[in-house]
């Protein structure tokens, strides 16, 4: 992926080589924890690449979710007009207000993304500005709920750029007929347009994670890319789709959405909206799923 504009200038305060980490690691005793997900990038070109993928600028702002030490905190703070970091862990509050201390215009919050009023996040720091995006080296381990919620809440995003475990961010950007095609690819690519933006070794991080990653760039539909009566049943049609990705999709929908006395009804359903019943979910397109969802609803399943 190319991507424009300005390059990063690298100061002396940046924190994110391996000789700083270390020190600052060192410094304040830090233990890092794998139940966080704490892994520190320390490659200067990767976070350049992040940076650049968000499009700032000074009337533009940033949500950052796990700072850590601020590293790519401060790469954004450089660019964007206003900065906000959600951090979990307590003990990095005090190593953030020394890295983040030549940046005013940034904040650094207290609490757990997923419990955090995002909405009320955005009308306190957020007000005025020209666009938001998320930009986030996102712990693994929680990296699909994260991106569900600030999906699901309709904020007014611009763009999603996080680091993420690769074989994620391939599902994410799956097309249909590919092994990785799934339901997590529709979801993401029903509310935003994904983008590979590089892959990145486990060898720029501190401590080394067992994966690597990828950073991905998912670009914030105004309106999703097929139109569905009911987002939820339609969620629902895939999910069911996908249940046991070796069975047809008539043996995944009839466990679903049919008793055995109706369960004829449905080979009769899909071939009148020209679907094969033999297929797997992992063929059809966003569009057959919509077509399959009103098909569906219409016959009365819920």
């Amino acid at each position: 992926m190319n991507i424009p504009g300005n390059e990063v200038i690298v100061t002396a305060e940046d924190v994110a080589t391996p000789s700083k980490t270390k020190q600052i690691i060192k410094k304040n005793g830090l233990v890092l924890k794998k139940s966080l997900g704490q892994n520190f990038l320390i490659d200067q070109n990767i976070l350049s690449k992040i940076v650049m993928a968000a499009e700032l600028g000074p009337n533009k702002a940033a949500l950052e979710i796990g700072p850590g030490i601020g590293a790519l905190t401060q790469q954004l703070a450089k660019l964007a007009g206003r900065v906000v970091a959600v951090e979990i862990d307590q003990r990095l509050l005090p190593i953030l207000a020394e890295t983040m201390e030549p940046y005013p215009h940034a904040t650094v919050v207290h609490g757990d993304i997923l419990k955090t009023d995002v909405q009320a996040l955005f009308q306190q720091h957020f007000e005025g500005m020209d666009g938001v995006s998320v930009v986030a080296n996102l712990p693994y381990y929680i990296t699909t709920p994260i991106i569900m919620k600030l999906l699901e809440e309709k904020l007014p995003l611009e763009n999603i750029v996080v680091m993420i475990q690769k074989e994620v961010a391939d599902r994410m950007a799956a097309r249909p007929g590919t092994k990785d095609y799934g339901s997590l690819s529709i979801a993401v690519q029903f509310h935003c347009e994904p983008e590979l933006v590089t892959i990145v070794p486990r060898t720029v991080f501190v401590p080394q994670p067992n994966v690597d990653s990828a950073v991905i760039r998912l670009r914030v539909r105004k309106t999703p890319p097929v139109e569905v009566a009911d987002v939820d049943f339609f969620f629902a049609v895939v999910q069911a789709s996908f249940v046991q990705r070796r069975k047809t999709l008539y043996n995944n929908l009839a466990a679903r959405f049919f008793t055995k006395e109706n369960k004829p009804e449905l080979e009769a359903l899909l071939l009148g909206i020209n679907i094969e019943p033999s297929r797997r979910g992992e063929t059809l397109s966003m569009e057959e799923f919509a077509r399959l969802s009103s098909a569906l609803r219409a016959h009365g399943c819920k």
